[in-house]
């Protein structure tokens, strides 16, 4: 496997904060939308749009680190859903 120089636009790796994500799909793609509610109202932080394939490598990423984290650190109880006013 070769490797790419990857570079991240300044103030990238400061990170979003995002408590609600939400997935929608066609048959090209998977629109992720990561959002921070704070009532009375939220906005949009951050939009990821990627193929199914890639998708798919996501979706078995994130299991296998949650895998782990739960063997180091306990098992993750599920948030609920952040309540909105109005």
């Amino acid at each position: 496997m070769s490797t790419i120089d990857i570079k991240a636009p300044e103030g990238a790796l400061a990170g979003k904060y995002a408590n609600m994500m939400q997935v929608t799909h066609t048959s090209e793609e998977f629109v992720l939308d990561f959002m921070s509610a704070f009532p009375p109202g939220g906005e949009l932080v951050s939009r990821l749009i990627v193929s199914p394939r890639h998708m798919k490598r996501i979706f078995r990423a994130l299991g296998e680190n949650i895998a782990r984290y739960e063997q180091q650190h306990g098992t993750i109880q599920e948030a609920s859903e952040p309540k909105m006013l109005g």
